[in-house]
């Protein structure tokens, strides 16, 4: 479990109001089938946003907010129908997929006398912020767990946090992005507000189909074509217990015994174009890099370097990619699934720490250059058949999430942009979220989770070699 050092004040929450939401226009139930990339991680996965206090006095009581935020989801869920299902187990094959039977959202209402300035700085992950979610308790049986929850908290000083909670199967980064989108949308403060050039929001498109289809090309299935994502990451797995670490008891490795720190690191536009001057002082002609490329790379050596890897271990450096626009034909506009891979770059340690940032950005472009169908099918392929489990934390693994195309504070669940959109602790919690910063949209935020004794090493390593 990832841990702040220090807790700046006690928070106590008080429930007040919890209630089933369900769709406003009620859908025939059926089953959804989901695709191997929606089935690698059931959880529910947390994002909590936070608001000024609204200055309309209509909106500024509690139970108006609620209500606004309650009839929204209403209407929200007549269109996303799949976010009020449930998981279930096909019981001919053991899979996952999800049963649309308009079982409906949670939604909760609480109060705390706290004020959103004496949690400090929002960008820096607070133990705190885990109470500002709902959580629900549910037997193994996945059929019983909700898969949309959400809680809107008050606070002393009339701002408000609305932390949601969204199962990974039915939703990845960008479908969430939506799915809120079109909850504020839906909301009648927001509508209030809302101007009349107000953008068109996408239609949802629920039906994996897509992505099926690929997985069941039989032209696809003869390619010679393998994920190598997922092979590098049994090679790190077989690295790891050919050496003298034991994975089934090595605190590094497994367990919450060994608290990871999250830490967010504010790049700066300024910084970021710095960090890319410094690198094309190295290019050869016609060479060029996108900030995700260029901070992606020096994350990668900061990183193993405050680890201390040893130089000849093989290290890698992995990353989610959006694959809507990458398979023939195109994903539709509005796709609501999982539509991501990881995508994999290997390397020493030692190779790692001497070559160029431009040798290892033209590793990273390759990596991506390399997807498309056939790269696809194999993905989904090695994934068949396999149980989701969480990946152990092995320090040769550098894993990065780019959300900075989803800039999560601009949704308006309550008037005017959030004051930050925090992730809370997933499954993985060494990853590194790539967002957008709230002020200096330009510039990224930074969130990992680092071993507390490689801190400061990682702090060192990531700002001072950016000059």
């Amino acid at each position: 479990m990832a841990s702040q050092p220090e807790t700046r004040t006690e928070l106590t929450v008080t429930i007040r109001n919890r209630v089933s939401v369900y769709p406003k226009t009620l859908h025939p139930p059926k089953i959804l089938n989901l695709s191997n990339l929606d089935r690698q991680c059931p959880n529910l996965m947390y994002l909590v946003l936070f608001y000024k206090s609204p200055s309309d006095h209509h909106a500024n009581t509690n139970n108006s907010v609620f209500s606004s935020l309650q009839s929204g989801l209403e209407e929200t869920l007549s269109f996303w129908y799949p976010a009020a299902g449930r998981l279930k187990l096909n019981p001919n094959d053991g899979k996952l997929n999800l049963w649309c039977n308009n079982e409906g959202a949670v939604l909760v209402e609480a109060v705390t006398q706290v004020k959103l300035s004496e949690l400090g700085d929002l960008s820096q992950y607070n133990e705190l912020f885990e109470k500002l979610v709902y959580k629900p308790v549910f037997n193994p049986n996945l059929s019983d767990m909700p898969l949309v929850v959400a809680q809107v908290t008050k606070f002393g000083c009339g701002g408000y946090s609305v932390g949601v909670g969204a199962s990974h199967s039915l939703f990845d980064g960008p479908a969430t992005f939506d799915f809120l989108s079109a909850w504020a949308s839906n909301s009648e403060i927001t509508k209030q507000k809302a101007s009349h050039d107000q953008l068109q929001l996408t239609k949802p498109v629920h039906d994996r189909g897509p992505l099926l289809s690929v997985a069941n090309n039989s032209l696809a299935r003869m390619t010679k074509m393998r994920a190598t994502a997922i092979d590098h990451l049994y090679q790190l797995i077989q690295q790891a217990l050919g050496s003298d670490r034991n994975l089934g008891a090595d605190q590094r490795l497994f367990g919450d015994r060994n608290p990871y720190v999250l830490k967010t690191f504010h790049l700066s536009d300024a910084m970021i174009k710095k960090l890319k001057m410094k690198i094309l002082g190295e290019k050869k002609d016609g060479f060029s890099c996108s900030s995700f490329e260029a901070v992606a790379a020096h994350l990668w050596k900061a990183r193993t370097k405050a680890l201390g890897v040893d130089k000849e271990k093989m290290v890698c450096l992995q990353f989610s990619m959006d694959i809507r626009n990458k398979i023939q034909p195109s994903l539709p506009k509005g796709f609501a699934g999982n539509a991501f891979v990881l995508v994999s770059v290997t390397l020493t340690a030692g190779e790692l720490e001497r070559e160029s940032n431009e040798t290892i950005i033209e590793k990273i472009k390759q990596a991506k250059n390399c997807v498309n169908n056939d790269y696809v099918n194999a993905y989904m392929e090695a994934l068949d058949g396999s149980e989701s489990t969480v990946l152990p934390p092995l320090e040769e693994l550098t894993m990065v999430s780019d959300w900075t195309r989803m800039p999560f504070h601009k949704v308006e669940l309550l008037p005017g942009n959030a004051v930050y959109a925090s992730p809370l602790v997933s499954p993985v919690p060494q990853v590194a979220y790539f967002m957008q910063n709230p002020i200096d949209f330009r510039g990224i935020d930074v969130r990992i989770g680092l071993p507390p004794q490689a801190l400061d090493a990682f702090s060192h390593y990531f700002f001072m070699s950016m000059y």
